[in-house]
């Protein structure tokens, strides 16, 4: 059963090999013994993928609850769920990581000496049962329904220019005169559109049009136009506090904060989420409440 689990989280029995280490074949027999013990066929298979048939739906359904409590049950057992060791994967936003995580993980390595960690950036968090995911930090809410969710703090976002870009272009003193500047654009990845430019005052919102010939993905390269004096931006304020001390950067509307951004940590849904997987989510908020 725990096979069958494998193979519908990770769509394939290939996915599904690597998922539980044993080999392709390995992981066709036991569904074809489970099956011949049911005396029903679970999966319809094609060459390019593996669904389940209607039969196979309604014992997968019955059955997860089930192998959730075992592998809780399995993990109180083995002493994952009270000891932070082996290896975590980390899904991690691609802003958070260089600009804020990376340089303070010094401390997490000493407090935790058995355990290793792999972050994987991406433009946005997949399935992360299929593509064995411990636990994501990304900004803005999970789009799954079936992920566990946990607020880590609200990031202020604020609009900056290089020296050089005003000095060119003259400083806008309204967030609508950006209406008449070179703005860099940041894409979002669910919408496939640039997010809008928000500017909160005392109770007041307004939204401006903005525009600009670059559009970005990658909120580092975006940040480094920036520098370069290429246009305006809206960036998350952690991670360029240095850069606006030593006036490399401007904050151009002190008084204006954009819409302010979420924090999530999720994972997969279970009742009791590994030692490992919480102490990473309670570092992180240790050190974004630290900024």
């Amino acid at each position: 059963m725990s096979v069958l689990a494998a193979v519908v989280e990770g769509g394939s029995f290939v996915k599904a090999a690597e998922l539980i280490g044993i080999t392709d074949s390995g992981v066709s027999r036991a569904v074809g013994r489970l099956e011949a013990r049911l005396g029903v066929r679970l999966l319809d298979r094609t060459t390019r993928s593996v669904t389940l048939t209607d039969e196979g739906r309604r014992f997968y359904e019955e059955v997860k609850p089930h192998l959730v409590a075992m592998e809780d049950a399995a993990a109180m057992a083995s002493g994952a769920a009270s000891a932070v060791r082996g290896r975590l994967r980390v899904d991690i936003d691609p802003f958070f990581l260089p600009l804020v995580l990376a340089g303070r993980l010094n401390l997490f390595c000493e407090r935790y000496p058995e355990l290793t960690i792999e972050f994987i950036t991406s433009e946005h968090v997949g399935d992360l049962v299929a593509e064995g995911i411990d636990v994501a930090i990304r900004f803005g809410q999970p789009r799954r329904a079936s992920l566990v969710a946990r607020k880590l703090i609200e990031a202020p976002i604020l609009t900056v220019a290089a020296p050089a870009y005003l000095e060119r272009h003259g400083r806008p003193a309204h967030p609508d005169d950006l209406a008449a500047h070179r703005c860099l654009q940041f894409l979002d990845p669910y919408t496939g559109r640039p997010f809008d430019w928000e500017f909160i005052r005392d109770g007041e919102s307004i939204e401006v049009e903005t525009r600009g010939p670059l559009t970005f993905t990658d909120p580092k390269s975006l940040l480094e136009e920036c520098l370069a004096g290429t246009g305006v931006a809206q960036v998350i304020g952690w991670g360029v506090g240095a850069m606006l001390d030593d006036g490399r950067l401007i904050d151009i509307f002190p008084d204006w904060h954009g819409e302010r951004f979420p924090l999530f940590a999720f994972h997969p849904s279970r009742k009791h989420p590994p030692a490992k997987v919480r102490a990473f989510i309670d570092y992180c908020e240790e050190i974004v409440r630290a900024l």
